[in-house]
Formats: C-alpha cells, structure tokens, sequence
C-alpha cells in the first residue's frame, strides 16, 4: 500500500504519491522519460551480515498487518508476467525495464508472457472498482488468482489467504487504469517485488521500497539482494523459520537475529499523521506522539527521521520555524543512512518550497540544484516535475523570465508522467505559483 504524502508547503501538491486521477493524459506523452534502464546503481543499504539477515527474516516472515507467517514460499521454477484489462501505454514499458532488471540483478527466472497464461498476472481496472475490494491501497497483489473476477468469487476464503500460502504457484496484481503512469510504475515495481517476495513492510528500512514512507519510487540494490536471497537455491518453499534462519549466514553472511519488535502505536501514530483521516490537529497530534515514541525508544534510524519528518511537513503550513527545524532534524539523521540522499531530497524541495514563500529565491535555487541530480537517479519524475517547477517561479522571481519560461516547458514530459493529465499538471504548477506569490504579497 502506498500512503499519500500531502506537501503542506506547497497546497497540497503530491511529489512522492501523487493522487489519483480520473483521466489520463495523451498516451504519447506517457511513453519514455528518459530515465534510463534501471536504477541499479542506488545504494544497498543497510550494513550487511547480521543486519541484512535480520531484515530478510523480518520481511519474510510478517506481513504488513503485524500477522506472523510461519512457512516461507515462493515460486519455483520459470515464472511469467503478463498483464491483462485496459492496459495504460506506458505500462508495458515500464514492466519490460523491471522484468529485466528482476532477472539481471536479482537473478530470477522471469520474464514476460508469451502466451495467454501467466504465473503473474497484473490486471489493470478502474480506481473506483479497485477501492471497494481495498480502500486502503493504491495497489494490491492477491495469492492463487488470475484475474480480479476470480477474486472476487473467493475473496475471503483460505484460498487467498498469503498466511496459509506455503508454495506460490500464481498471483495477480491489480493497479488502477486511471492514474498517473508514474504511480502505475511504482506499483508495478511494490506489488511484483512482493508477488515475488518479502509480504511485510519495515519503517527501519531507508533504501528500499518494502517501506511505507514512500520515499523510494522503483526497486534499489537493497531490494534486489531481498529478492536474490529469497530465489537463492539454498532454500524452498515450505521451509520453516528456522530452516531459513539456519541457511541465511551462507547466503547473506551473519547471523539471523531475533524480530525487531516495533512498537504498535508508533505505527498506529505515523499512519494516522500521514493518512486522509481526522483533520490537522489530529495529524499533527498523532505526529508528535510517533516522534515522542521513537526518542522514547531511543531509535536513530529512518523511524526517528521520518517522525521528525512527519512532524515537520504538518507545520511547514502554519509553523515555519518549527518545520525547518524539524526538517534540519530529520535531515541531519538521513545523511548518516545508506541511500539517504533520496530522503534529503525530498526535504531539500520542502526547505525549497518555503524559501520560495519567503521571498529567499537565491536559497531556493541552491536547495533545488542540489536535490535535481539525486531525484533523476531515482527515478522520481513527479518530484523533479516539482522542483523544476520551483526553480521556475524562482527565476522568474529573480528577473529572469526568459529562464523560466523554457524550465517550464521543459518540465512538461516529467510532470505528465508523475501527475497525469495536463488538467492536473495545470493546478500543479498554479499551487506553486501560489507559494511563490505570497512573498510578493507579503
């Protein structure tokens, strides 16, 4: 599940999970932005040995509801994709570059379908559909069916049931047709990595996708070594815990450490700051007790970040100095993280936003020249759509209109893969024109 992420800063523009959408844009502009093959190249994350066998065991063996799975499985043997529905014009794309790097990176017999059956099948539906049978997800992926007819005619038996599942033999993911073609992508890349994989996802972990913050878009280097254990011939369906934890040291290196135990109202706190639910006093409250949990626990990792993070963006609207001091806070703790850039990033283009509301457009340029080369690498094209639109305004702000006028039409291919239609990119860059505005409307 992907939770939205709400820029306070910036009204309400969406740089990590954009919102749905009920159209989408000209297929022709959905087809390619240039990011390359891959994202093979982002960090592993973690510290190896000890550590990483302890992440595997903690993704495997959980699921994102706190349920314990006893029995590890996978597919064995060949797997195939194949998608079915109305399918978007980006999407075959965007599966053919992630099937290629699932194969080369993660060493995984995979590849696409040739013919009308398929081990996976990614079905593609209208959000609306997709919300009744899981209000919660932007996009979701069921055991032992093809299609989401089939689905619906067993949802709520064991035989859908990922618990009870000790040998995957078929899947089906389904994502929503009518979305921005960069939210189809990360799904995509979230729903067959745990189609395929670990079921659970971990607040701890700062480069990797099996994370409900949302910081990571496409699968990092950390995520294919999960998913290359998880294929390693060492092991096979079927396997208790403790047979996988007796294996784990001569796949990973270390020693497979007990679970780490998060505590449960941390997550009830960070998931109602960042969710739909309760106004902003309740947002923020909830906030502030996810931050007074983990300084509780005594937690420096991406947990204690991303609830100075949380805290930060609820009062960047209100509370300036408070959020740029939350922000610096967080900041400071995701600069001592493997792949943190990605998360500096993202607060470099809050810090960048309010700079702008500020009047500071020199700082603002400097904040978005810094975070532009990092988003690129990650493949994050709704938030370099927004720093650019940034950098933007700010020289335009700065006496050069010229500047600002070609940023902005260069924007438009990355603003239309991450937002979708042009009606929605429109309101996007009126939102920062907004921000912009209000420091020369003191």
């Amino acid at each position: 599940m992907r939770l939205p992420f709400l820029l306070a800063a910036l009204c309400a523009v969406s740089a990590c999970a954009p919102p749905a959408q009920v159209s989408k844009s000209d297929p022709r502009a959905e087809v390619g932005v240039g990011f390359g093959t891959g994202s093979s190249g982002l960090g592993l994350g973690g510290s190896g040995g000890s550590s990483l066998a302890r992440d595997f065991m903690d993704l495997t063996f959980a699921m994102e509801s706190g349920r314990r799975l006893e029995v590890f499985s996978r597919f064995e043997g060949p797997i195939t994709v194949g998608m079915t529905g109305a399918v978007p014009a980006s999407a075959p794309r965007d599966l053919g570059a992630l099937i290629g790097r699932l194969s080369t990176e993660a060493g995984i017999d995979i590849a696409p379908s040739t013919t009308g059956q398929a081990t996976i099948t990614v079905e593609f539906a209208n959000r609306a559909e997709l919300r009744r049978l899981a209000p919660m997800a932007a996009c979701f992926v069921v055991p032992g069916v093809s299609s989401l007819g089939e689905y619906r005619r067993l949802r709520g038996s064991d035989a859908v049931d990922w618990a009870l599942v000790t040998r995957r033999t078929r899947a089906a993911i389904f994502i929503p047709a009518d979305t921005s073609p960069q939210e189809i992508r990360d799904c995509l890349h979230e729903e067959l990595a745990q189609a395929l994989g670990p079921l659970n996802d971990l607040y701890r972990l700062p480069n990797s996708v099996f994370n409900d913050d949302n910081f990571h878009s496409v699968l990092t280097s950390f995520d294919m070594t999960i998913l290359r254990a998880t294929y390693a011939p060492q092991l096979a369906s079927g396997m208790t815990r403790e047979e996988v934890a007796a294996r784990l040291p001569g796949i990973l290196g270390g020693t497979a450490l007990p679970d780490t135990v998060v505590p449960g109202p941390w997550v009830q706190s960070i998931e109602a700051a960042l969710g739909r639910a309760g106004g902003v006093e309740a947002r923020r409250a909830a906030a502030e007790r996810a931050l007074s949990i983990a300084q509780q626990q005594g937690w420096q990792d991406n947990r204690l970040a991303f609830s100075h993070f949380a805290v930060a963006r609820l009062w960047a609207g209100s509370d300036p100095g408070r959020a740029l001091t939350e922000f610096d806070n967080a900041a400071a703790i995701y600069a001592g993280l493997p792949g943190g850039q990605i998360q500096i990033a993202h607060i470099d283009m809050q810090r960048a936003a309010m700079a702008l509301a500020g009047g500071q457009n020199d700082a603002a340029l400097r904040l978005v020249d810094k975070a532009i080369p990092i988003v690129r690498s990650h493949e994050n094209a709704a938030l370099l759509a927004t720093l650019m639109l940034i950098k933007a305004e700010a020289l335009e702000r700065s006496g050069d209109p010229a500047a600002a006028a070609a940023l902005r039409l260069d924007s438009q291919v990355w603003a239309r893969y991450g937002f979708g239609p042009d009606s929605v990119v429109k309101a996007r860059m009126r939102d920062i024109a907004i921000v912009a505005n209000r420091a020369a409307n003191g």
